[in-house]
């Protein structure tokens, strides 16, 4: 996970949203994490993963379809190897 200092943050802000498109970014204050940045789909996954455990493959946005499928493809492929 991306880490900066709050103070990175006001000086950096093009650079730390940026890097939330990798995952979320831990904000430190005093060398302690304070915050976590995350997109707001990333936040939205997180909050329905929360409530939902699983979902119908039909109902996944047809991107998350596609990832969850080769995914799939790739972890059968290293069982067969």
């Amino acid at each position: 996970m991306a880490s900066f200092t709050l103070a990175e943050l006001g000086h950096r802000s093009n650079e730390v949203a940026e890097a939330t498109s990798d995952g979320p970014v831990e904000i430190t204050t005093q060398g302690k994490r304070k915050f976590v940045l995350m997109t707001a789909e990333q936040f939205d996954r997180m909050r329905q993963g929360s409530s939902q455990k699983a979902q119908h493959i039909d109902d996944i946005e047809p991107r998350e379809r596609e990832e969850l499928i080769t995914a799939l493809e790739n972890v059968a492929e290293r069982g067969n190897s």
